[in-house]
């Protein structure tokens, strides 16, 4: 602020008096204020008391000073301000004529719509591009579509990362009858779509059933439906008996045992059937192991019915597995803790007839 042509007066002096104690007043508003102090009893002591303000403030550590010691920042936001205020008094400039410049103006207010715009553009230009490029090159003029479809090949790799979001038995009407889909989450997500005789999708399968810790038991009853009709397969035969001897779902050790039905004449499916008769905790379980055991035996009645009791030397010793079947059910019959499991080995001992192998 600048001095008057007039006297200074007390209204006048007094809001200076801030900016006298900081000597930040030039020389003739220094003249004016001091010849009013001279007069002027009241502004001397205002004076005095915003001198003493300045020393309190100035014998306490500011932070400033620690920071700026030698004044720099201060002296920089004198400078920018002055080049401001220039800037401010300066006439505008006259900006030039740009031809779209209101279209630069209307995406800077509007950046939501914007960026809808500019993906619609890209996204027009891009078909035309594409509908441009087979009639410029000549290939393709009928305008059909070819898909070529890449077979994938599962890595071990993959099978230790992958997870699976789903399985889908029916895919479509494009597809032939008997098509498993697989849905693959991985680090690079993949759809595997082929029949059982597909090495991929039996791989993909067995190690689901295989890694009981990995997988959700719902996913993996249903890669014990696709596998049921390939129990013939030697390592879809494995991964079923896993599934029935270590598997931590009682209702997935069941699936495997029922999908075992037509290969219970088989030694190892036999053992894992009396593996599952002794130590399984679940009477389910038992009970089902219990019907695929009957029903292997089911196919030999007369090697059960005519089974010595004694073996001479001209008799055929009988079957060592068929008698620990026939010894295992006695021992379910009188022993197993759930009533309906001593029951169904009790039928199954009479449904399979008469022997004398105790």
């Amino acid at each position: 602020m600048r001095a008057r042509d007039k006297k200074m007066g007390c209204s006048d002096v007094a809001p200076l008096l801030v900016f006298f104690a900081c000597d930040e007043v030039d020389a003739t508003e220094r003249s004016a204020i001091e010849t009013h102090l001279t007069a002027c009893s009241a502004c001397a002591t205002q004076l005095a008391d915003e001198k003493a303000l300045n020393a309190a403030i100035a014998d306490a550590l500011q932070p400033a000073e620690q920071f700026d010691p030698s004044g720099i920042m201060l002296s920089q936001c004198r400078s920018e301000l002055a080049e401001l205020l220039d800037d401010l008094a300066s006439p505008p400039m006259r900006e030039q004529w740009r031809p779209f410049g209101w279209v630069r103006r209307w995406m800077a207010l509007r950046p939501a719509w914007s960026a809808a715009a500019l993906l619609l553009f890209g996204a027009a230009l891009g078909t035309q591009v594409l509908q441009w490029i087979p009639s410029r090159n000549g290939v393709n003029s009928t305008g059909q579509t070819v898909n070529i479809l890449a077979r994938p090949q599962i890595t071990e790799d993959q099978l230790s990362k992958m997870s699976v979001a789903g399985i889908n038995f029916t895919p479509g009407q494009d597809f032939a009858p008997g098509t498993v889909q697989l849905q693959l989450r991985a680090e690079q997500p993949l759809v595997l779509t082929g029949n059982l005789d597909d090495t991929d999708v039996r791989r993909v399968l067995t190690y689901v059933i295989e890694n009981d810790d990995r997988f959700d038991p719902g996913v993996r009853l249903d890669c014990l439906e696709a596998l049921k009709s390939r129990t013939g397969d030697s390592d879809v035969r494995h991964a079923l008996l896993a599934a029935v001897r270590k598997d931590r779902n009682p209702a997935v050790r069941m699936k495997a045992i029922e999908s075992l039905r037509d290969s219970g004449g088989d030694k190892a499916v036999r053992e894992a059937l009396l593996e599952a008769l002794d130590h399984d905790a679940n009477p389910g379980v038992r009970v089902e192991a219990v019907n695929l055991l009957v029903r292997a035996l089911e196919n030999k009645p007369a090697e059960i019915a005519d089974a010595p009791s004694t073996p001479g030397e001209d008799s055929i010793p009988p079957d060592p597995s068929v008698a620990h079947v026939i010894q295992t059910l006695e021992d379910l019959q009188r022993h197993d803790p759930n009533l309906y499991v001593r029951m169904r080995s009790a039928a199954a001992l009479r449904q399979i007839g008469p022997h004398e192998v105790q």
